[in-house]
């Protein structure tokens, strides 16, 4: 029997970072390099201020994914990385579908459609409307399908968006770090009893 540490699944890798140019690239090139096929990548601010987070969802083992964590961890601007099993997340996926109105309107029970999927409508013209719904890709997908007869204009889904179950926000890693690694206020004040000495070299 396979050892559940060597079987492929998903995991949602979550990465604390400074905001910095190029940090991006870096981190993606890390995947290319070992041929790991990222399924899905969303950036955005998180609950610290000045720390962007990223989440990474990737079809891979367990073996794999820790060493590719420890990997973007070394990086200078990243701060913490996580990953986690879908079991141990909360995630989301946004959607928008958009279908002629004459079609959707004619054929389909509209309120009883959106009410089934949890979508909303969030823009109607004459030429079409666009529905909205949120949920796990299977969810998304399925609308997908339900919308396809009816002429299905332009489907878009977004990245993940995901939270820890367990976790207690990455305010606690900072109190860590500026306990471990002085501000940099400590270093600019370190001659400050040695003026005199300083002034006059």
């Amino acid at each position: 029997m396979q050892n559940r540490k060597s079987m492929k699944q998903e995991f949602t890798i979550t990465v604390y970072t400074e905001n910095h140019i190029g940090l991006l690239v870096r981190i993606a090139t890390m995947f290319s390099r070992r041929k790991i096929n990222i399924e899905s990548l969303n950036t955005s601010p998180s609950e610290a201020e000045g720390i962007h987070r990223f989440t990474i969802v990737i079809n891979e083992t367990e073996e794999v994914v820790r060493k590719l964590s420890r990997q973007i961890e070394k990086q200078v601007e990243v701060l913490k990385v996580y990953y986690n099993t879908n079991e141990e997340i909360i995630w989301q996926e946004l959607a928008l579908y958009k279908v002629p109105t004459e079609e959707i309107t004619e054929k389909a029970k509209v309120e009883r459609l959106l009410r089934e999927h949890g979508a909303r409508a969030i823009l109607i013209r004459k030429d079409y409307t666009i529905f909205e719904t949120s949920g796990h890709r299977e969810e998304t997908d399925k609308l997908v399908n339900v919308l396809a007869p009816f002429g299905l204009i332009e489907f878009v889904r977004s990245a993940r968006v995901a939270i820890i179950k367990e976790s207690k926000g990455f305010h606690e890693k900072l109190k860590e770090f500026e306990e471990t690694e002085p501000g940099e206020e400590v270093i600019e004040n370190e001659f400050l009893d040695r003026q005199a000495e300083v002034f006059t070299m």
